[in-house]
């Protein structure tokens, strides 16, 4: 057994053995209908890395009874994003025109209480070879398909073998050019990227990878060690934050993270907006917290470290790119903007479109201006 497989081996799943829980049975009665609700994992690894109570990392992984409180929400749902309904196959979602995102298989190294999918994860019988079949066919006998993103659960928890066969079956398929792995697992579970692992999805590039971050203080010596040895293979490392109450949603602490990510060779890709989804209404924070914080990064830091902060619309409208509003004014003469410290400045645009009338048709350019705000 692996040095990984042991440590999943050895994850925490009951409520009896959580940490830094009260000591009373009435309490661990009601963790009892959580669970149920929604599966406990955390494994051994990540155990040990949880400091207190008030750790960012044991917000993110230990039950509270606050799961309990919003379950019979009208505005909270199981899928809140729609995707049983974008699946023309089990386990495949094609919601975008050009890429589909295909699960395979459904169990992460540790259960997120925030998870988009607490529908699926953990569960058995959800994603099969038989399902698995289906969308790969699926990919083959869609052309129009260029990009897919393996999800779940986490594709890393695949068994080498099997990993190798599933990245083979999708690199035979002509039309797709784009590879990518969504994941955890080198924050979570860093052992399972072995160098076999490494020798396995180096064959299959161009592949991505999309790691998934919430706090500085998942950067570990063991975990900047994996993100080196994905980066040295020649892969290319973004990530994927999400925004939570009490773990990530301080200006310091989002900046940290984000110099964290490009210390160890990952782009930041993507702040999410938490998605509406039963028993995580006390983890959501506002859209303007996020705003705000996005209005800290810009210009304050590297352009390279500022990810786009979206919403994945409720009910399947995909991402929506959020920015702070820099457009004060915008006129036909001029765009009157502001920069990340408050101060105003005038673009003119005077007579632009007189003098592009001017133009013969094939000189023409385009004076649009898009503005993103919300």
């Amino acid at each position: 057994m692996e040095l990984w497989q042991k440590q999943l081996s050895q994850s925490v799943v009951k409520v009896k053995d959580l940490p830094f829980i009260p000591d009373s049975e009435e309490y661990r009665n009601k963790l009892e209908e959580v669970r149920e609700n929604y599966p406990i994992r955390i494994n051994s690894y990540f155990l040990e890395q949880i400091k207190s109570p008030d750790d960012p990392l044991w917000k993110q992984v230990v039950p509270t009874l606050a799961e309990l409180d919003d379950f019979d929400s009208e505005e909270l749902i199981t899928d809140p994003l729609n995707e049983e309904v974008d699946m023309p196959v089990p386990e495949l979602v094609h919601r975008y025109p050009d890429r589909v995102l295909l699960m395979i298989n459904n169990q992460c190294p540790i259960v997120c209480r925030f998870c988009t999918r607490k529908r699926k994860i953990g569960f058995p019988g959800i994603v099969t070879r038989e399902t698995l079949r289906q969308g790969i066919q699926y990919i083959r006998d869609h052309s129009e398909v260029r990009d897919v993103i393996m999800s779940g659960g986490d594709p890393l928890l695949v068994p080498d073998k099997e990993l190798d066969r599933i990245l083979g079956e999708l690199r035979a398929i002509p039309h797709l050019e784009i590879l990518r792995i969504g994941t955890r697992v080198p924050g979570t579970l860093p052992a399972r990227i072995t160098e076999n692992l490494c020798a396995i999805l180096k064959k299959y590039h161009p592949l991505y990878f999309n790691i998934h971050f919430n706090h500085p203080s998942e950067f570990t010596p063991e975990v900047e060690k994996a993100c080196a040895m994905l980066a040295d293979i020649g892969i290319p490392l973004g990530s994927q934050t999400v925004l939570l109450k009490g773990v990530n949603d301080d200006s310091k602490t989002m900046k940290a993270l984000m110099h964290k990510l490009l210390k160890n060779r990952i782009k930041p890709y993507y702040i999410y907006q938490a998605d509406m989804t039963e028993g995580t209404d006390h983890l959501r924070t506002s859209v303007q917290k996020g705003l705000d914080l996005m209005k800290d990064l810009m210009g304050h830091t590297s352009g390279m470290a500022v990810p786009y902060y979206v919403i994945d619309a409720p009910g399947g409208g995909g991402k929506i790119r959020l920015l702070p509003n820099s457009v004060i004014k915008h006129t036909d003469d001029e765009v009157v903007i502001t920069n990340y410290e408050g101060k105003v400045f005038r673009y003119s645009q005077t007579n632009l479109e007189n003098r592009s009338s001017k133009l013969s048709s094939t000189e023409k350019v385009s004076t649009d201006i898009c503005q993103i705000s919300v």
